[in-house]
């Protein structure tokens, strides 16, 4: 039977939030959908899950609608039986996601793993983004990227999986050293390592490495339908301590999003919006209004 509820462990005080669950063809997805206001749609990365935005959503939910899933197999929300938890699938859930809750001018927040996923979402739904806010992520395939292919291979095997599987390496060791400006508390790393308690729990986290080079494909027609959403209203939040995307990703980000500011986080690593939630909301907050107010001046001049 699958759980639809949320379990005790949960801190109330850490994540104040109502649980909200939705089956999408057999997959049991968990999000939070708070406050009101213009959407924000966050998407987390590889291990984490909706819980990596809780001060975020904390601090932006009395001017935004702020909504943040959880992928199959991370955080709270569990895979249908064939799911297979490749960029693939994650992405056409992520449509379906969307479908699900009819949303419009959606302001889209990706990190990780979140970018190319939801990059892919508003390819297949022309319109449905207005805006993108794009943290520590990419767009492209990594074949051919040093660190990539052999992070990848690496940890794509199967004796890689296996180790991932067994010792959890992403959550015991990579959640707590990615954190630079601040250290993760245990109570945080609680609601981590709880979602990834048993080897058969790490199996998404475990699989989402080799991907990084072996869903070439996903990534090649990314690039090929990415014309049309590189030209919105982006906003790039960079923390600039990030061992795995370092400044040639921002700059890449950069050129292939013509239409961008960016705001640099300094001493922030790979998960700015929880290693400076502040910071990162009143990124958001500054540019949503400016960007808002430069649109309108725009309807009213033609």
């Amino acid at each position: 039977m699958t759980v639809t509820e949320r379990p005790t462990w949960v801190d109330d005080t850490l994540f104040p939030f109502e649980s909200c669950f939705v089956e999408l063809d057999g997959n049991v997805v968990h999000y939070v959908d708070e406050g009101s206001g213009p959407v924000l749609l966050m998407l987390h990365s590889n291990p984490v899950w909706s819980f990596v935005y809780r001060d975020v959503i904390t601090a932006l939910r009395t001017q935004f609608r702020c909504i943040a899933l959880d992928f199959p197999g991370f955080g709270l929300s569990t895979g249908a039986p064939d799911y297979r938890h490749h960029a693939d699938e994650h992405a056409e859930l992520l449509v379906s996601f969307l479908d699900h809750l009819n949303l419009s001018e959606v302001t889209l927040i990706a990190h990780g793993w979140g970018g190319p996923l939801g990059l892919y979402a508003a390819e297949q739904r022309p319109g449905l983004f207005d805006r993108l806010i794009l943290t520590n992520t990419w767009a492209w395939p990594l074949n051919g990227d040093l660190f990539s292919e052999v992070a990848s291979r690496g940890m794509g095997n199967p004796v890689g999986r296996a180790l991932m599987r067994q010792f959890n390496p992403l959550v015991n060791y990579f959640i707590p050293t990615a954190h630079k400006r601040r250290k993760v508390s245990a109570a945080e790393m609680v609601h981590y390592r709880n979602t990834t308690s048993t080897p058969e729990q790490r199996r998404a986290s475990a699989i989402q490495p080799g991907d990084l080079v072996g869903a070439r494909a996903f990534f090649v027609d990314l690039v090929d339908r990415l014309g049309p959403v590189a030209k919105l209203p982006t906003l790039i939040v960079w923390g600039d301590t990030d061992l795995i995307f370092t400044d040639k990703y921002r700059k890449r980000l950069e050129r292939t999003f013509p239409n961008h500011s960016t705001t640099v986080l300094e001493g922030v690593g790979h998960y700015p919006m929880s290693d400076a939630p502040e910071e990162f909301a009143a990124a958001i907050r500054d540019w949503q209004t400016h960007s808002r107010r430069v649109d309108d001046s725009e309807i009213h001049d033609h």
